[in-house]
């Protein structure tokens, strides 16, 4: 038993020794599937943000594992005109969640000392929300209004099935998924282009995600990652 404590300690501070972290941020661009079947044709795509801290654990030059912590933006936006174009309603939605992915990682070395590579990468990821904000503008006849309010967060209880603070006006406090992606890591600079494939429905009211694909986040992220300490 001592021995296998040894070994496993041995090879996390390995791995912590060759892990690379590294700072990361860029655009989000967001949406929100509006049909049965996962569309988001409806709806206007939304330019928001992602902003965080990830790491490799340096397990390999062609396979790795990465996590961290990202600020991401989620959300959607809708504008419908009428009155030959006159008249419009316009809604933004854009809530804020702290994300915590964990990707596989695939790279292909583009030198023979596999300083730079093309990388593959998948993985799941689970997010909670903190924040937002909604908005609506309207224009009738020549006259606006608009209105702004916070997201809220129901705070239900995740394991259970119990929908213990539910309302319409509400997200669900926690959201899943799938992260898709890849790009090129030229060792002192990351290029990352990510597709976040949401599965959870959002509204607070809804706990039947596997009926069908309506009312579920879709991310696409293009992100700049800088290493620290490299």
């Amino acid at each position: 038993m001592k021995k296998m404590t040894t070994a496993l300690l041995v090879i996390i501070m390995a791995i912590g020794a060759k892990a690379q972290v590294y700072v990361q941020g860029g655009l989000n661009i967001a949406n929100i599937t509006n049909t049965n079947s996962g569309q988001t044709e409806k709806n206007k795509q939304l330019a928001t943000f992602n902003a965080g801290i990830m790491s490799r654990f340096g397990i390999s030059n062609t396979f790795d594992l990465e996590s961290g912590v990202l600020f991401t933006g989620k959300g959607s936006k809708a504008e419908t005109y009428f009155n030959g174009g006159n008249d419009y309603v316009k809604t933004k939605f854009n809530p804020l969640y702290l994300e915590v992915p964990l990707n596989a990682v695939v790279k292909i070395p583009l030198d023979s000392r596999a300083k730079s590579n093309v990388f593959f990468h998948a993985g799941p990821y689970i997010a909670v929300g903190v924040a937002g904000k909604s908005t609506a503008e309207a224009s009738i006849l020549g006259l606006t209004a608009s209105s702004s309010s916070n997201i809220k967060f129901a705070n239900d209880n995740p394991f259970t099935s119990r929908q213990d603070d539910a309302a319409y006006n509400k997200l669900k406090r926690f959201d899943y998924g799938i992260n898709l992606g890849g790009g090129i890591d030229f060792r002192k600079l990351l290029l990352k282009l990510n597709y976040g494939y949401g599965l959870s429905k959002i509204n607070s009211t809804q706990n039947d995600n596997t009926g069908n694909d309506n009312n579920k986040f879709r991310t696409w992220s293009l992100s700049v990652g800088i290493p620290l300490g490299k």
